[in-house]
């Protein structure tokens, strides 16, 4: 099979969905600590047993053609200095990796590439409120030499056991070195991205079509749509700063890089352009869909206003006639007349009827 067919057949697999086991969960990690997994990889193999993190650093150095893939999960600064002083890593780089929160980036340090990807996850709930999490973010820095691979990763999500597994399906793609893990980190994440936009465009929708076509009984609060515009910039702060990076791995020669893996890269920016003008798409219906909403509150004030003015006109008919009866003058209209009240009366009635009516037909009521 050509490398191109393989490599898209191992970035198609990263893709699906099955049950596998999560390397990344402490209580599974034979390692412990923040140490997620360390393996050597020979021509593509897993070696078989577990490797500590010198012993398989010897190895590697020792047979030249190997290279060492080792995770980390939230590692602590000693832990990672640790692991620094073993592969030779750039203090700048190593205190991004400790602090976190980075933005995603792509730096050079020698042989040494630094990339920071940011991942996303979606966050799944039965209804949009105006304080639902729609999208949980976290962070993957990965450390890539001559002979060695070193991912740190950060927040509750993200786990790369599935993805290590696959690539470990296929071994003829392991067989090219760091760069070839590089890339299927990135395409895992890209294709996150995807997944995520796909499911906010749902949400989307949905407020959407409570906006402009409610059903009896419903309204869309603006304060949902708000929290909704939130989370999207949480996403859009995510995918967007990647590109720079992408691009760089996809056209810049680097060291770090295979010349036949770099190509790769830009079918994962592609990807990436895709879900960046995606997002902005939907940044700007989301705020075409707040303006419509705070439009139909204001219109609804003023209807409310509008009634309100004409039930105190009506009502101040009434108020005026029985207004002047009440002052106890002797000489007052009619005060002596047998059909005096009745006469009232009937005023008021018809010109509460006559108001009314007409409020009703400029549609005020």
């Amino acid at each position: 099979m050509s490398m191109v067919g393989n490599l898209r057949k191992v970035a198609g697999l990263t893709r699906r969905s099955r049950r596998r086991v999560d390397l990344s969960h402490p209580a599974r990690s034979p390692l412990g600590s923040s140490v997620v997994n360390c393996v050597l990889y020979r021509d593509g193999v897993r070696r078989p047993g577990t490797e500590t993190v010198e012993e398989a650093v010897r190895q590697v150095r020792e047979h030249g053609h190997d290279f060492v893939w080792l995770g980390l999960h939230e590692p602590t600064e000693t832990e990672l200095a640790r692991v620094a002083e073993l592969f030779d890593l750039h203090p700048l780089a190593v205190e991004d990796a400790v602090v976190a929160h980075q933005r995603p980036k792509l730096e050079q340090y020698g042989d040494v590439l630094f990339a920071v990807f940011k991942t996303v996850t979606y966050v799944e709930h039965e209804q949009l409120t105006a304080t639902s999490e729609v999208v949980d973010t976290g962070e993957i820095m990965v450390f890539t030499g001559p002979d060695f691979v070193v991912t740190v990763r950060h927040g509750r999500h993200g786990s790369l056991g599935p993805l290590r597994e696959d690539l470990e399906a296929h071994p003829e793609q392991l067989a090219k070195g760091p760069s070839a893990v590089l890339h299927a980190i990135a395409d895992h994440v890209v294709d996150d991205y995807v997944s995520v936009a796909d499911a906010v465009q749902e949400d989307i929708d949905e407020v959407e079509t409570e906006v402009f076509s409610p059903k009896p009984g419903q309204t869309a609060d603006a304060g949902r749509i708000y929290q909704l515009k939130r989370e999207l910039l949480e996403l859009k702060r995510a995918v967007t700063p990647l590109a720079r990076p992408l691009e760089t791995l996809s056209i810049t020669p680097l060291r770090a890089v295979d010349p036949a893996i770099r190509a790769y890269f830009r079918d994962v920016a592609d990807h990436q352009a895709r879900v960046t003008d995606q997002i902005t798409g939907f940044d700007a219906l989301i705020d075409s869909i707040l303006q419509a909403r705070l439009a139909q509150v204001a219109v609804a004030q003023n209807d409310d206003a509008r009634k309100i003015t004409a039930w105190a006109s009506i009502i101040a008919v009434p108020t005026m006639v029985t207004g002047m009866y009440g002052m106890n003058f002797d000489h007052m209209p009619e005060l002596h007349w047998r059909f005096g009240y009745p006469l009232a009366i009937g005023v008021i009635a018809v010109a509460c009827f006559l108001l009314h009516r007409g409020f009703k037909h400029n549609g005020w009521l």
